[in-house]
């Protein structure tokens, strides 16, 4: 019954196409909604200035996006008004369809509902460098159904909320400073406080490593070609390029100076000659 009420409304608007209250109706409507979409859009920027100012980013931008598709939806509204469409008849007959595309749409509204838990929870905001799995990258958008990051190697990568709520995600750059582990293997006959007195002082004279916190060295054990030492060296985030690729090469150079042996795997092969 609702369906032949929708189908009559649209008829009704089409028969009046030949008359000249048409052209004025038209006008109207266009006006309103125009002047509609222009309201939400100067309430978008009060407001998500406002926001912006005094919430955390991800926060303000679900604001910004929520008052643009209520300003899309009221736009809508005003038109079906305008064509003498019964809203409630157009649900009804919506209602069948909803039901179907529902049943479709459900790892949508899991994926908003997700996106709902990441803003509440803040784990990381636009800019941050994280990781989900095997990807790495710094975070573009923070959107209902998805976040997008951008990689080391300028890859763009979309990744449902439904799938960050479910894996751990780890934030790189929340906190100001890091650690850099480096690990480094001496032989068997290397003079093991020599070697923390060189380690310290190759990190003092690195310009990107933190006197606070200071340096931490762990002899961590015994292993097939020598022994494995642990050189924890704090950075500002900034510089984890920079810190590492220098370390490498003091810790190699210095070593070399010292006559400190850095071992390798050796394989030790005996011959022995048949006898008769």
């Amino acid at each position: 019954m609702k369906t032949e009420v929708l189908f009559s409304n649209i008829s009704t608007f089409f028969s009046q196409f030949a008359s000249g209250d048409f052209y004025n109706k038209i006008l109207g409507t266009a006006i309103a909604i125009l002047l509609v979409l222009v309201v939400f859009s100067i309430l978008n920027r009060i407001i998500g200035k406002m926001a912006a100012a005094t919430l955390p980013q991800p926060r303000a931008f679900v604001i910004k996006k929520v008052i643009r598709y209520t300003g899309y939806v009221v736009a809508v509204m005003t038109l079906f008004n305008a064509l003498g469409v019964d809203l409630s008849a157009l649900l009804g007959a919506a209602g069948i369809a909803g039901i179907a595309v529902g049943f479709a749409a459900q790892t949508s509204v899991s994926n908003v509902i997700s996106g709902l838990f990441l803003i509440s929870e803040k784990p990381f905001q636009i800019g941050d460098v994280i990781q989900v799995g095997d990807v790495n990258g710094v975070v573009q958008s923070i959107d209902f159904l998805s976040i997008k990051i951008q990689t080391f190697d300028n890859r763009y990568i979309r990744i449902p909320n439904e799938t960050l709520i479910k894996t751990n995600v780890t934030n790189i750059t929340r906190f100001p400073i890091r650690r850099l582990d480096v690990w480094v293997t001496v032989g068997y006959k290397s003079d093991l406080e020599r070697v923390r007195s060189i380690l310290l002082d190759v990190a003092s004279k690195n310009p990107y490593v933190l006197d606070n916190p200071e340096p931490l060295i762990v002899f961590d054990k015994f292993d097939s070609s020598g022994i494995n030492i642990l050189l924890g060296l704090w950075f500002e985030k900034s510089e984890y390029l920079n810190l590492k690729n220098s370390i490498m090469v003091d810790i190699h150079s210095r070593f070399a100076q010292e006559g400190i042996e850095i071992p390798y795997p050796k394989m030790d092969v005996y011959m022995r000659q048949p006898t008769a």
